[in-house]
């Protein structure tokens, strides 16, 4: 946008603010205790705008139409910076651009409009604009935005898509799909037409977007829905930025989610694990796991946003982003247990009948037992936000024993007692140290099936794996009253830290056990002198003891100390 178009708009109308800001301007609400004037700020304005459907803040115009520019000072050099900032407090992606007349700066950022049923806040708080000053939103206003549901793009009627346009082979492919699924043989002989009806891809004689999505010709895709391709790049290292090869995949989903897996698979590799005279071999990639994030992104991604689904893929890691953040009620802490409820309804709807799917949620139950039973790190979605879903897969074998353990557990157990989803997870959990969000009654299942062990006793009890756990490990899971992991939790922070006091240990251990629990670990390290303890009261700071050098694998040197002081 020009100088001259931003002198001609209005406020209001054209969901754009002008400040003069010649000299500076407030960023975060600086040193105003008042309410009122903490706002008048970019991280204010930025909510605003947000909740208003997005616009554009403009500094170093005057607010009185028609917007002379008097030019700023504000931010110079600091855009950049200022730009991270915002997405790091807001989870809001804004541009930023720098215009100029006459030798006088005009700092314009662009805001994106907020994403459905979420509202945009500063220091807490909803805003919107009135005149000349930001309030508060209403209950009404913000009962308005939570309650509201994204339209099913993919149910939409696609104009000028006639059936025509769509893939005779992926016709096919869906209807012995469904044919399967449904134990209806019959269906695979149903007229094309016919079929689509049934499934309510076609209605009357109109296309909907879910059939472009699922059963377009590459030539339909590219003409009305471009954005519905998929980008897959390989790098060669993780961290490298170019690629060494990239590949657009615009096939229609019946057929692309085979290409992808192909592509994909074609620099897959295998790791090898000794099991007693044997050697398993594991695939760094899971197909399973593979095809179910590919599913989740294509049914739950933002059609509306022109952005396409990127999948980087490098030896051990593939990350795969998708357009749109997470759907509504969906966040990082509830993502395993919900049953989520996906944009595109028809898309999903159709995925489940052919059985490409299960049921809704259930494709992240999966990812994420399949990634821990194969001893591979949590599938990781810390990188998500308001406008996009990152999901990253480290498919390194971190932990065999575990891999083994759980194999060697499916063949014992009796069929009514076999592990679940959530004993998986629960099982990864309680291996790391980590108690919360584990039911009672799957806590109950597996210590009655002696998968886990009690230990401690009163504020000190937590669990541990069970023996045939323990049988596989090399390091012992237990010295005396210690797990060989709160050890190397508590020495790894002190080598890395050096003097801490206990709010800052307490901190690395908040998902697995209480500040009571962690002060008696610490002190019973400090009693058998492999901590330190440094002053008294709320000055108490602890340290690895100097017994041991913090720059020479201290944890292995005080694991060692301990299995020889308890062994006797």
């Amino acid at each position: 946008m020009t100088i001259a178009e931003l002198k001609i708009l209005r406020e209001s109308e054209d969901h754009i603010e002008f400040k003069a800001a010649t000299r500076d301007f407030n960023y975060n609400g600086g040193s105003h205790r008042d309410q009122n004037l903490r706002r008048k700020c970019v991280l204010g304005y930025v909510a605003a705008l947000s909740n208003e459907g997005g616009g554009k803040l403009v500094l170093g115009m005057a607010d009185k139409h028609p917007h002379d520019v008097v030019g700023t000072k504000f931010a110079e050099n600091e855009v950049g910076a200022m730009v991270d900032d915002i997405y790091a407090r807001m989870g809001i992606r804004v541009e930023a651009q720098d215009l100029y007349e006459n030798g006088l700066r005009v700092l314009i950022f662009t805001v994106p409009k907020r994403p459905v049923g979420k509202l945009m806040k500063y220091e807490g708080v909803p805003l919107m604009r009135i005149g000349d000053s930001l309030r508060n939103m209403s209950d009404e206003e913000m009962f308005k935005i939570l309650s509201e549901q994204e339209p099913d793009f993919s149910a939409k009627i696609c104009e000028g898509l006639i059936v025509d346009q769509l893939d005779p082979n992926a016709i096919s492919i869906l209807k012995s799909r469904f044919a399967v699924k449904n134990n209806n043989p019959a269906f695979r002989n149903t007229d094309d037409l016919q079929a689509l009806s049934d499934l309510e891809l076609i209605v009357g004689n109109k296309v909907t977007y879910a059939a472009l999505i699922l059963l377009g010709k590459k030539e339909s895709i590219r003409k009305y829905l471009p954005q519905s391709k998929t980008i897959l790049e390989y790098r060669g290292t993780e961290m490298q930025i170019p690629s060494d090869w990239r590949e657009e995949i615009i096939d229609p989903l019946f057929v692309g989610l085979d290409v992808t897996w192909k592509l994909i698979h074609s620099r897959n590799s295998v790791e090898h694990i000794h099991n007693g005279p044997y050697i398993d071999d594991v695939t760094v990639f899971d197909e399973v796991v593979v095809r179910e994030a590919l599913f989740n992104a294509i049914a739950h991604r933002d059609y509306s946003l022109t952005s396409e689904i990127l999948i980087r893929q490098s030896p051990k890691k593939l990350t795969i982003n998708n357009p749109g953040g997470f759907p509504k009620g969906v966040t990082l802490e509830n993502i395993i247990t919900i049953n989520s409820t996906p944009r595109s309804r028809l898309l999903s709807e159709v995925l489940l009948k052919t059985g490409l799917v299960e049921r809704s949620g259930q494709g992240i139950d999966k990812i994420y037992s399949i990634s821990l039973a194969q001893g591979k790190p949590e599938p990781d979605y810390s990188s998500s936000d308001l406008f996009q879903v990152s999901l990253s897969l480290d498919g390194q074998i971190t932990d065999s024993a575990f891999y083994l353990f759980i194999k060697n557990v499916s063949g014992l157990l009796a069929e009514d007692q076999r592990l679940s989803v959530h004993d998986i997870i629960a099982l990864a959990k309680i291996r790391d140290g980590h108690l919360a969000g584990i039911s009672k009654n799957v806590i109950q299942k597996l210590e009655s099936s002696g998968l886990i062990n009690r230990i401690g006793s009163g504020n000190s009890q937590r669990y541990i794996l069970g023996k045939l756990y323990q049988d596989l490990m090399s390091v012992p899971l237990k010295i005396g009253n210690y797990t060989t992991s709160e050890v190397a939790t508590v020495i790894n922070l002190l080598a890395q830290r050096g003097m801490t006091r206990m709010g800052g240990i307490v901190e690395v251990f908040k998902a697995g056990l209480t500040r009571e629990q962690v002060k008696f670990l610490v002190e019973k390290l400090v009693e058998d002198g492999v901590v330190d303890k440094m002053g008294k009261g709320n000055t108490t700071s602890y340290m690895v003891s100097s017994k041991f050098d913090v720059n020479d694998n201290p944890v292995g040197k005080v694991e060692a100390y301990l299995v020889t002081k308890h062994a006797s």
